[in-house]
């Protein structure tokens, strides 16, 4: 990958996303890496109907939020590298599609749980979303089987 070309790497706080961030400081390590965490307003209306309205609550989020991006910046740290962290609020998929256009990316480095089957059919696939489209490449990195 040549000098100057922008990555996206969504993350969730999951294995699967520690996992993307490595793919792409090891594989496209002359790239700028913007780590992006998406704040679901449809994740925090199932934990408390209430707590959505609540402003106390959304600043709790966005600090938990900024926490686990430092744990993100301390992984890049680990591979030599350094991460430029953003947080988005909407529906993930919406968000990293948007941040594509917004951050003038190139191409996405996206972990997946892998599911199969049903859980895939009820819950969908993020990275599926992503992947098909995104108007820029994407790397789906899958759990180790």
């Amino acid at each position: 990958m040549g000098r100057g070309r922008r990555l996206l790497v969504p993350v969730d706080g999951s294995d699967h996303s520690r996992q993307a961030l490595i793919v792409a400081a090891t594989e496209f390590d002359s790239a700028e890496i913007i780590v992006l965490h998406v704040l679901d307003p449809f994740t925090v209306a199932s934990v408390s109907e209430e707590a959505v309205w609540d402003r106390e609550f959304m600043e709790r989020r966005e600090g938990e939020a900024e926490e686990l991006l430092d744990e993100y910046e301390a992984i890049a740290a680990e591979q030599d590298i350094s991460v430029e962290t953003e947080i988005a609020h909407g529906s993930p998929s919406r968000a990293i599609l948007g941040a594509v256009d917004d951050f003038d990316i190139d191409h996405v480095v996206i972990g997946s749980r892998g599911r199969t089957g049903a859980g895939r059919v009820v819950l969908g696939s993020v990275a599926e979303t992503v992947a098909k489209r995104a108007p820029v490449s994407v790397t789906i990195v899958r759990p180790d089987a």
